[in-house]
């Protein structure tokens, strides 16, 4: 059996620190894709057409800020690779 040791309330407050800060990032940087998202010609030609048609694009648009976000949250979870 092991015996797990308390943290203090300094190390508490840090680890929600970090946390609170990761998520920030991560929802910052779905915000930025979004943005980028809108740039793009393919969401201008899609705001023309009909809403059915529109579907797919949309649907494109919200997988690309997913993987954008899981990107960004993977980046902030490892070292960095030895130069």
């Amino acid at each position: 059996m092991t015996l797990r040791r308390r943290k203090s309330r300094k190390a508490q407050a840090a680890d929600l620190l970090g946390s609170y800060l990761k998520f920030k990032a991560a929802g910052k940087a779905a915000k930025g894709a979004k943005k980028a998202a809108k740039g793009t010609a393919v969401y201008k030609v899609a705001k023309k057409t009909p809403i059915v048609k529109r579907i797919p694009v949309i649907v494109g648009a919200g997988v690309a800020a997913v993987v954008a976000t899981k990107v960004v949250k993977g980046r902030s979870g490892h070292e960095p690779s030895p130069a």
